[in-house]
């Protein structure tokens, strides 16, 4: 886990950005920091951003989708859970949720649209963090101790909540 850990920060780092800067007030993040800093001040820090920084469609609404799962892939990696004594591998977990979280949007069961390249951004990430940690030691179950790795994990999970959009 240490070894991927600057990838981990810098992903979600770069989320957090987009989220802030380019994706719509009514993420939970967002109204976050519209609470902590008032939302006039939010919106001119806002606008400075994205005049002085253009970021082109992809890099605001596929790739931080691609690195979340990434980065989810990343920390789940490294654990199982057992259901009826039969072990499930987290590793598929973060592909499964984006994809379908695109097809609930596609139904319109939630909010945002539905993009065939926010998939592709997803499985190539996905494999991209699968080959990195395709080596990992032996994985143990998801919630046997608290240590470093289980906080991460846990982390990187309830950090994609934050994303969430609230209507």
């Amino acid at each position: 886990m240490k070894k991927h850990l600057p990838s981990l920060i810098v992903a979600l780092l770069y989320c957090l950005f987009i989220y802030v800067f380019y994706r719509t007030d009514k993420t939970l993040i967002n109204q976050f920091i519209i609470a902590l800093f008032s939302e006039e001040n939010y919106i001119s820090v806002k606008e400075s951003v994205t005049s002085f920084l253009p970021l082109r469609d992809f890099a605001i609404y596929s790739l931080p989708e691609g690195l979340w799962v990434f980065c989810i892939t990343l920390t789940s990696s490294f654990f199982y859970l057992e259901v009826q004594n039969r072990r499930w591998y987290l590793e598929i977990l973060p592909l499964l949720l984006a994809v379908i979280l695109e097809l609930f949007q596609w139904l319109h069961f939630t909010n945002g649209r539905f993009d065939i390249i926010d998939i592709a951004f997803a499985a190539g990430f996905w494999l991209l963090a699968l080959l990195c940690t395709w080596k990992n030691p032996s994985k143990e179950p998801l919630f046997q101790s608290l240590n470093s790795k289980t906080v991460w994990c846990v982390l990187s999970y309830s950090i994609v909540y934050l994303a969430h959009v609230t209507y």
